[in-house]
């Protein structure tokens, strides 16, 4: 993995934390190169003044987070690359390369959770009716809609999904989440019928003679990126005349939140969105009970 011109010693025991992190924790090259550039960020705070990371303390790390404040950095940012620095200086000493890790002293204020946005059952129903009239690309613009709506994936799921990743008979996708850890995942009849369309009647058309193993393709054969999935997204909710901010994300946060305002039970969701920590999950509920206190404050007579 290459490295800016970093000290020597800084440069490989970065290198060795990388490969680290992907060899062992199995992390996708996106959470690597997010690592990566969040101790750059501290180094380039840094600059020539350490050349070995035993040269760090605890002094170094409250300038960089003094210094981001002073940035208006937000404690969000702040957190995660803290959350990275932590990470590879816990490696360094693990490893005997630090005696004492700079980090363990630390302690961040706690950043505001902000609640996901989750769009209503009608709007997710407009935005699904937007596509236009029946083409190659609308077919599987409409595939994908449903598909994200009706199985809560991630969009780098969505978009990197193997044909042989789903079974229309059973109504399953075979999922390879984050840290390569696999899942089952249903999805309701009309996702099913917007698929089955798609495989029919668009996907041939966009492959031409090609051959692919990606499931959504784009008008030249080749697999959907993330970046073209999210234009999609803001073209139909344009179409659909939907005043939120949506991204592919905002149909992953209301499938969560409508499974459970429907009496979905917490485990069963958090397994479905490939949660590893339910209290990752637990944010949706927050969702359910803004919007009950919304209702007893609208209906109740002494609301």
């Amino acid at each position: 993995m290459e490295s800016r011109a970093l000290p020597p010693e800084t440069a490989a025991a970065l290198d060795a934390f990388l490969k680290y992190m992907a060899a062992e924790r199995h992390l996708s090259a996106n959470t690597i190169s997010a690592y990566q550039a969040d101790i750059f960020f501290f180094l380039d705070h840094l600059g020539g003044r350490i050349t070995t990371p035993s040269q760090v303390t605890c002094e170094h790390v409250r300038s960089f987070l003094a210094d981001c404040l002073a940035k208006g950095i937000s404690l969000r940012s702040n957190a995660r690359r803290i959350s990275s620095l932590r990470a590879f200086f816990r490696f360094l000493a693990a490893e005997g390369i630090i005696k004492e890790n700079p980090l363990a002293l630390i302690e961040l204020p706690k950043a505001r959770r902000y609640l996901p946005t989750a769009l209503t059952v009608s709007e997710v129903a407009d935005l699904l009716a937007a596509t236009p009239p029946p083409s190659p690309l609308s077919l599987r613009n409409e595939a994908m809609l449903h598909l994200l709506y009706a199985s809560g994936l991630r969009v780098s799921e969505l978009v990197n999904m193997p044909v042989a990743g789903i079974n229309i008979n059973s109504g399953r996708l075979r999922v390879l989440g984050k840290g390569s850890k696999e899942r089952l995942v249903p999805f309701g009849e009309v996702a099913g019928e917007k698929l089955a369309g798609y495989l029919k009647e668009g996907r041939p058309k966009l492959l031409k003679k090609g051959r692919s193993d990606y499931l959504f393709l784009t008008a030249h054969g080749r697999p959907m990126s993330r970046n073209r999935f999210w234009q999609i997204i803001k073209e139909l909710v344009l179409r659909a005349g939907i005043k939120k901010k949506v991204s592919p994300h905002t149909l992953r946060h209301s499938f969560a939140s409508h499974l459970l305002a429907g009496g979905a039970d917490l485990r069963s969701v958090q397994m479905m969105l490939g949660h590893s920590d339910i209290s990752t999950t637990q944010i949706y509920t927050h969702i359910d009970a803004d919007r009950l206190k919304d209702i007893h404050k609208r209906f109740h007579p002494r609301g």
